[in-house]
């Protein structure tokens, strides 16, 4: 067979001219040279082979074929495997029965010449997108075949592109990529550090970054005036389908800046990435209040994409005999609040109901009473009978239909929010509410103005809401500096100058401005009943460098796993982090974490108290 001129592709090497991804019915008559793994092999007889070459770019069919392929290379063609490791040569031709499924589906390659560059042991799981896959601890135990899978390098791709757009899209307004220490001081950010024994300084250690936090407002103060990193982060806590104990923060800071100035910023590069990597065109987002968002929507994070907002019906609810709302609304901050559900009587049936009893006692209310809306304006089952007289008012206020469910939650503010706030997200996965065809596929918005300090009655004291080195919003300067830590009200009140960026329910980037003047970080330290020793033996560094003229400065921190989650269209982190951890924090592959030898602790001073 004649073989025309071969245009070679920018990615060739030795063992090939094009990727497996490449060629098309254009290259028809050229001589390639491919290198890939057998991906899958059907032997048709009377001396035919085809085999589905893969690599990262794609598939391509190559043929072994009695009439074009040498007898010797037809031979070793048929002895091929799934997962052999070849390099093939041959001409393109155009095939008699293209595949439209796949980009290089109308060419088949024609070996003249095969190289078998490894031979592959019986795999334990096949690189397939189909339902043949193992469990899940079977692929991150085998994770280096699991990669190879085309869902998984697309997951790659897209995390890829994550960073690149990051990069040019920073560097373009100004930012110096800066890298801080993995091996710093431990600070308290609100998990548990992981702590790295000194060798050379015996008893003493260092933490790996739950976040570069107080590196990155130090560059502020050293005159980086913008900067960007994308670094790995570190924190012990319990694991969870987002979360891991090593994870990757796109982490910005900027100086002279105000809340606005962050926002804009960020929010350019939230529609470049998305218009980059998906094509989506990313509105102008909304902004909304975390007291709207709880009282609303009863989590800090609301998907909007679909309604069941909450709605307090206290001043109803007082009306009746009901003990279960009589009780609640007898409690400090007691509160009735109920989710109208459309059509829901059609699709949440009482076992359904029931168990949503069951699913919020895990965020401590007690139960779910529930009732339906019928024709004529009554309501019938669950709870019906003690709301007959307020039927009319109460299916007013929430705007129920017949047909709708009324589900109620009724207890303390802060449980009632928080159950019914996890119910909503619930119920809307039970009536498909995001499958339905007219549900938006995004939800933008960014949540503010955020409390700066909780109180937790547990240990009789105030934290912060973010962290310690959050600004108060300019509005609550005053009342910050005046407030006194015993006035709980009025220190809960106060208002930081925080912000989060949420997408479709998820928290895709949380910051705020910083404190920059030492009165104002004394003030905050004072309030969470740090002492000036504990102060200055936790954030000396950070304590003495606002002395020197530190500017108003404030940043974010991007969740880059959770970005490309949303962007590749996964929702466990564990896809997207090439060699993760599982939920006990385990390396499956690697088989760590994992003793060491007593030789090494005895170099580094330590004893294992361990009895297990």
């Amino acid at each position: 067979m004649p073989a025309t001129a071969t245009r070679r592709s920018p990615l060739a090497t030795a063992y090939r001219t094009h990727t497996c991804g490449e060629l098309r019915d254009a290259h028809a008559g050229e001589r390639v040279k491919l290198a890939g793994w057998v991906h899958a092999y059907r032997h048709q007889g009377k001396g035919l082979v085809f085999v589905d070459l893969r690599d990262r770019a794609g598939l391509t069919q190559v043929t072994f074929d009695m009439e074009d392929s040498p007898a010797d290379v037809l031979e070793a063609g048929s002895k091929l495997r799934q997962e052999d490791a070849v390099s093939v040569e041959g001409i393109v031709r155009i095939k008699e029965s293209p595949n439209p499924k796949l980009p290089t589906g109308k060419i088949e390659v024609v070996v003249e010449s095969v190289e078998v560059l490894a031979k592959t042991a019986p795999p334990p799981l096949l690189p397939s997108d189909d339902d043949t896959l193992p469990s899940e601890e079977g692929r991150l135990t085998n994770r280096y075949l699991d990669l190879r899978r085309p869902a998984m390098q697309r997951i790659l791709q897209v995390r890829h592109e994550v960073g690149a757009i990051a990069r040019e899209y920073f560097h373009s307004i100004g930012f110096l990529e800066v890298e801080t220490p993995i091996l710093c001081k431990s600070t308290p950010e609100g998990a548990l550090d992981f702590l790295v024994p000194s060798r050379m300084n015996p008893g003493q250690w260092y933490a790996l970054p739950q976040s570069p936090q107080l590196f990155k407002q130090i560059l502020m103060v050293a005159g980086c005036d913008r900067y960007f990193q994308i670094t790995k982060c570190f924190r012990d806590e319990d694991l969870r389908a987002d979360r891991q104990p090593e994870f990757t923060q796109i982490d910005l800071e900027m100086s002279f800046v105000t809340r606005e100035d962050v926002m804009r910023a960020m929010e350019g590069f939230a529609r470049k990435l998305w218009k980059n990597v998906l094509d989506v065109d990313v509105p102008e987002l909304r902004r909304m209040t975390y007291r709207e968002a709880m009282d609303t929507y009863g989590i800090d994070r609301p998907d909007l994409r679909y309604g069941l907002e909450l709605v307090d019906v206290s001043d109803i609810a007082r009306r009746t005999d009901f003990k279960v709302f009589t009780g609640a609304l007898e409690k400090p901050r007691g509160v009735v609040k109920a989710i109208r559900v459309p059509g829901g009587s059609h699709v949440l049936t009482r076992k359904i109901t029931d168990g949503y009893t069951e699913f919020v006692k895990t965020f401590g209310a007690g139960g779910v009473p529930v009732t339906k809306v019928v024709e004529g304006g009554k309501l019938e089952g669950g709870v019906a009978k003690f709301l007959e007289p307020l039927a009319t008012d109460l299916i007013a206020r929430m705007g129920a239909a017949p047909g709708d469910t009324i589900l109620f939650g009724a207890d303390t503010y802060s449980v009632v929010t928080k159950s019914l706030g996890e119910l909503r997200q619930k119920v809307a996965r039970d009536m498909k509410l995001l499958d339905a065809p007219s549900a938006p596929k995004w939800s933008f918005l960014w949540v503010v103005d955020f409390p700066m300090f909780e109180w937790d009655a547990e240990t009789s004291r105030f934290f912060a809401m973010h962290h310690p080195f959050t600004a108060p919003s300019p509005e609550d300067v005053g009342r910050f500096m005046a407030a006194d830590p015993r006035e709980h009200d009025t220190v809960e009140s106060i208002v930081s100058a925080g912000y989060d960026m949420v997408v479709n329910g998820s928290e895709i980037g949380g910051g705020s401005i910083r404190i920059h003047q030492q009165d104002v970080q004394k003030k905050v330290f004072h309030l969470l009943g740090i002492s000036e020793e504990e102060a200055q033996a936790k954030f000396s560094f950070l304590l003495e460098a606002l002395r020197f003229g530190a500017p108003p400065h404030g940043g974010i921190a991007f969740g880059l796993d959770r970005l490309v989650m949303h962007l590749a269209g996964v929702d466990n982190i564990r896809d997207v982090i090439a060699f993760p951890k599982t939920q006990t924090g385990a390396d499956l592959m690697c088989d760590c974490p994992s003793p060491v030898d007593k030789a090494q602790l005895d170099e580094l001073y330590i004893k294992s108290t361990f009895a297990g």
